[in-house]
């Protein structure tokens, strides 16, 4: 998986919870923050544009005001993010997320295609 296509693949994760998200708040009024956050993530989820900056601040926002709803957040979109979602990340998931990242990057090289579903697995001893 090269650098474009994991960008296709966290937004795609990033679009799957945005989704979830507005369809859980959709009874909701449109003024609730907690559906304006939800729209916000659709928003984030289809724009062009910085999608760090964005995703960072929603998924803080998230964590910090609703952390109820924080485990619908896919954790690879916070390695993803970087930055303060890596606050909400334990140290031994974080180096998780280095070695897949490690991984991809070394079958990249190879001009291989890791199923990052598989190699975590793998890495976690799940086969």
């Amino acid at each position: 998986m090269n650098d474009a296509q994991y960008l296709q693949h966290c937004r795609e994760l990033l679009a799957d919870f945005a989704g979830d998200l507005t369809a859980r708040t959709r009874h909701l009024p449109p003024e609730d923050p907690l559906r304006e956050l939800a729209l916000a993530f659709q928003a984030a989820s289809a724009a062009t544009d910085d999608l760090h900056a964005q995703g960072t601040a929603l998924a803080v926002r998230l964590f910090n005001t609703y952390p109820d709803m924080a485990p619908l957040f896919p954790r690879q979109l916070l390695w993803f993010l970087g930055g303060d979602c890596l606050h909400y990340m334990p140290d031994e998931e974080i180096g998780q997320y280095q070695a897949l990242d490690e991984m991809r990057l070394e079958a990249a090289a190879r001009g291989d295609c890791l199923d990052l579903r598989q190699a975590r697995a793998k890495l976690l001893n799940l086969q």
